[in-house]
């Protein structure tokens, strides 16, 4: 594989939409998903009425990459060879003999040496993307609340915090103003939403007008998508898009069969008939890459169209399009901006780390004080180990399945077409296709060990 890689040589350009051409406000939103959670538990299953209440503090909890065992309501931050580097039963942080006692030096009960592990299983969610990390929140407080009044050690919470969102984000939640979420966000999206810059419009004309075919692929459903483009992009964002295709349920539009999750025509945002093949350009809803595939084949002509698909999310947009589609990934990754002010020498045993002090929220990109960096991490709390510095299983996970990783759109948007970007997989550095800079935690990447 060539060591750059550059957009020019792409026939088809493609994207997810939410936090990745539609950048939120993060800490407005973040505090919106909390709600509709914490409400609908409160009201619709009884929980304790204090998981209303959330302090600027308690979003230094939130950080991606982290799973919870469902079962037992721990926390967990996993190393690239699958030990557990941090933990935490509720919002409770383990002190390092606890960790040493509950997880040792074994692989986490759940990992699966392959880095495309599931994130969704019946034992265990991992918490990939801005709109999970709330969640993490409250599932955490959930925890806190059980234990605390009930004195649980084992949950089953995880069936409200479904229900939840069937309440909350079900397909007909938005034209029924059903819940908080959709409602709020049409009554003030300005609020949640921050428009494209001018650079990122005029980069997409740029691309259109080179004669690359573009894609909009998301999991949002007609409707929401329709609100939220004409918010960042304009009334006739439509016209940028060849194929839009919402409700793609991903990963599955990536690794289901045809059979399994066809296409649907549109009217008036309802699915229509199942279609056999996709024929044309259009929009569409559900669907699946290999059908897709065979229209990208028609409409440039070539037999193996060379694909680039833009997303934030591991588990939904970057390891099913490399592994089941082998498209080109760039991953949206706005822990570049907010971990460059963090460092190697900063690393403390988890006892020692003073109380996160503060009137105003921290992004949910910045730095957890009681995780640690996103990228690696001190194994100072694992038993009989040497203080080594390794690298995250999500950062592992990122050079192995992005081509580039950069911090929004708007990072590129004003460089030529056919600028070259060195990829990840171009040497053995783990820091290779971060642009334009890797987080200062890498940049001494030799001296992390990789186990």
């Amino acid at each position: 594989m060539a060591q750059r890689f550059s957009l020019a040589a792409c026939d088809v350009v493609g994207f997810d939409l939410d936090h990745t051409l539609c950048r939120y406000n993060l800490p407005e939103s973040a505090r919106l998903i909390y709600n509709s959670f914490a409400e609908f538990l409160v009201k619709e299953k009884g929980y304790d009425k204090e998981l209303l209440t959330v302090t600027p503090e308690d979003w230094d909890f939130c950080c991606k990459g982290l799973a919870l065992d469902l079962e037992d309501g721990n926390f967990i931050k996993l190393a690239d060879n699958g030990t557990v580097l941090r933990a935490s039963h509720g919002t409770r942080m383990m002190a390092p003999e606890e960790l040493a006692k509950e997880y040792g030096r074994k692989e986490w009960k759940y990992f699966m040496s392959d880095p495309g592990m599931a994130c969704r299983s019946g034992k265990y969610y991992i918490y990939d993307n801005y709109f999970d990390l709330p969640g993490a929140l409250l599932c955490a407080r959930v925890v806190d609340s059980l234990t605390k009044h009930n004195g649980q050690r084992t949950f089953d919470f995880w069936k409200d915090i479904v229900a939840g969102i069937q309440y909350n984000y079900k397909m007909s939640a938005f034209k029924e103003n059903c819940g908080i979420y959709f409602p709020e966000i049409k009554r003030d999206p300005g609020r949640y939403l921050h428009s494209c810059s001018e650079s990122v419009k005029k980069w997409l004309r740029q691309l259109k007008n080179a004669g690359k075919i573009l894609l909009l692929i998301t999991s949002s459903h007609s409707d929401y998508c329709r609100l939220l483009c004409k918010h960042i992009l304009g009334n006739d964002f439509a016209d940028l898009f060849d194929i839009v295709i919402t409700n793609a349920l991903k990963p599955g539009f990536f690794s289901h069969s045809p059979s399994q999750r066809p296409f649907r025509r549109l009217e008036d945002d309802e699915e229509q008939e199942a279609l056999p093949s996709l024929d044309k350009p259009g929009w569409y809803s559900q669907g699946n890459a290999v059908h897709l595939h065979e229209l990208l084949k028609k409409m440039t002509g070539k037999p193996e169209p060379k694909v680039v698909y833009f997303g934030d999310s591991m588990h939904s947009d970057i390891f099913p399009a490399r592994h089941y589609s082998n498209w080109e990934t760039v991953l949206i990754l706005e822990e570049l901006i907010g971990d460059r002010d963090w460092k190697p020498e900063e690393v403390e045993p988890l006892e020692k780390k003073g109380k996160y002090e503060g009137q105003k929220s921290k992004p949910l990109y910045s730095l957890s004080d009681k995780w640690g960096s996103f990228f690696i991490d001190s194994t100072s709390g694992l038993e009989n180990t040497e203080d080594v510095l390794v690298y995250t299983w999500s950062c592992k996970r990122i050079s192995t399945y992005s081509t580039i990783a950069i911090p929004s759109i708007e990072a590129i948007a004003e460089l030529p077409l056919d600028y070259e970007f060195t990829r990840f997989s171009s040497s053995n550095s783990n820091t290779a296709g971060y642009y334009p800079s890797p987080p200062l935690v890498l940049a001494n990447g030799e001296s992390l060990t990789t186990k």
